[in-house]
């Protein structure tokens, strides 16, 4: 799959197929970070069923597997952040946590107690259980636009860019950057990575409090998804989106910040993560559990 762009050689890359990388590219971006991540993961604002299944098919085109794997080792993560138990602990080295948790046997299944929440809703479960479909689909729709080009670049380049985007943020993201808050993890924010992922590099601000839907809480740490969901909203095809509140804040050293949240927002899927996943054998891939539930 990485190599397969080199064809190009024997193609030529025309302008279509660059429009067409640029699009995918951010496109999905956001279905990850504004679907798989903030919304099924961490539940940061509601919608619609028929949005609902738009952000989980668009997840899908990423080659990411389903909402239903993603967003269910996404919350046993935040259960178990950095400690062995993390499905990508950085415990077992830089590329483990980038992407050899991914092709880890302990990962193959969707771990579906973790998200019992949207597991009920067969559309999601489909699309999880074949999710194959819908990046096939986008590979179509690439080569019939922009030819071979269309789907090396447009296609097979932008989901390869796209896949170490988004593990970046698994891996770089608690190696390099600052710490504003002291949490109990590694997590850092990093502002290049925030750019390249529309928001997602403020990771040390999302595991402070993960069921924000915001994760650039000052006004200069560019969020691109907050930008996208705040204008959805004004749309109304989101809502209840929830935002930093004020709260009490104490300085520790120099670029410390500790918030007293005690008040704030409950995350929803987080306490469902820890509740669902006490069981050791639920811990790396939900092997107790039929992954092909109907």
């Amino acid at each position: 799959m990485h190599l397969l762009p080199l064809l190009v050689i024997f193609t030529g890359v025309s302008r279509t197929a660059w429009i067409l990388f640029a699009v995918t590219f951010w496109t999905r971006m956001f279905f990850i970070t504004g679907g798989y991540h903030r919304y099924f993961s961490h539940k940061a604002y509601k919608t619609s069923r028929v949005f609902q299944f738009i952000l989980g098919y668009g997840g899908c085109t990423a080659a990411q597997k389903g909402p239903l794997w993603w967003a269910g080792h996404h919350r046993i993560h935040h259960r178990f952040a950095d400690t062995i138990n993390d499905p990508h602990t950085p415990r077992k080295g830089f590329w483990w946590s980038h992407a050899g948790w991914i092709l880890s046997d302990d990962t193959t299944s969707a771990p579906l107690r973790s998200v019992k929440d949207f597991e009920k809703f067969p559309e999601l479960r489909f699309i999880s259980k074949h999710d194959w479909i819908a990046p096939w689909s986008l590979a179509v729709v690439c080569t019939l636009i922009g030819g071979w080009s269309g789907l090396l670049i447009g296609f097979v380049l932008s989901t390869v860019v796209l896949w170490h985007a988004i593990f970046l943020i698994n891996s770089l993201a608690h190696v390099f950057g600052s710490r504003r808050f002291e949490t109990e993890d590694t997590s850092r924010n990093n502002a290049l990575l925030a750019i390249l992922t529309m928001g997602e590099g403020w990771h040390n601000n999302h595991h402070k409090a993960a069921y924000l839907a915001r994760q650039g809480t000052k006004w200069w740490e560019i969020d691109f998804t907050w930008y996208v969901l705040f204008l959805l909203e004004k749309l109304h095809i989101v809502w209840g989106v929830k935002r930093p509140r004020t709260a009490s804040r104490t300085k520790v050293g120099p670029s410390t910040e500790v918030i007293d949240d005690s008040t704030e927002f409950v995350d929803e899927a987080l306490a469902q993560a820890v509740l669902e996943t006490e069981s050791a054998a639920l811990v790396h891939s939900g092997q107790a559990e039929d992954s092909t539930a109907s």
